[in-house]
């Protein structure tokens, strides 16, 4: 049974009610997968070196196969997938097969922007953690769009198919 380690942030903004990839967390937390293993580490502070910090002392604690971080990105309509995130000229990328996750998803699509934010930097830190670990542990970062009742169906479903998949 794989065990994945699952992140989210809260909000940073004044106008945002929720933070979409808490939102989406917290409707997986209700699902049941008899195949994985879910850990949550939800609402993340909206900085770097504290949810950095937060992440990395619980992958310490835990062995798990994979870690998926979340965050919100306002601005896109389906879920994405980071391929990558960079600090200054340096750029990590993920070790999971991006084309041939999203090839058996509905609406998932590769972004090779992951924002040069705190979303961007979180993943980095993960990234540059995991290549220094002699585990096969790999890592991922999830953009999640704003939920609606038109989108959420959707998007629950790709991502619960996703961690399936990864």
């Amino acid at each position: 049974m794989k065990k994945i380690l699952l992140t989210s942030f809260q909000t940073w903004m004044p106008h945002q009610t929720s933070n979409s990839s808490d939102d989406l967390l917290a409707r997986v937390q209700e699902e049941t997968f008899s195949d994985r293993e879910l850990i949550f580490l939800r609402n993340l502070p909206v900085d770097t070196e504290k949810a950095s910090q937060k992440a990395i002392a619980l992958l310490q604690e835990i062995s798990c196969d994979r870690i998926v971080c979340c965050g919100m990105a306002e601005s896109r309509q389906v879920l994405t997938v980071e391929s990558n995130a960079r600090r200054g000229k340096e750029c990590l990328k993920t070790a999971i097969a991006l084309p041939t996750l999203v090839s058996q998803l509905n609406t998932t699509q590769i972004s090779h922007d992951a924002g040069q934010f705190v979303c961007e930097g979180l993943y980095f830190k993960i990234l540059d953690y995991l290549l220094r670990l002699p585990s096969s542990c790999l890592g991922l970062f999830v953009h999640v769009p704003v939920l609606t009742p038109e989108n959420e169906t959707e998007i629950l479903e790709d991502f619960k198919k996703l961690l399936s998949l990864v």
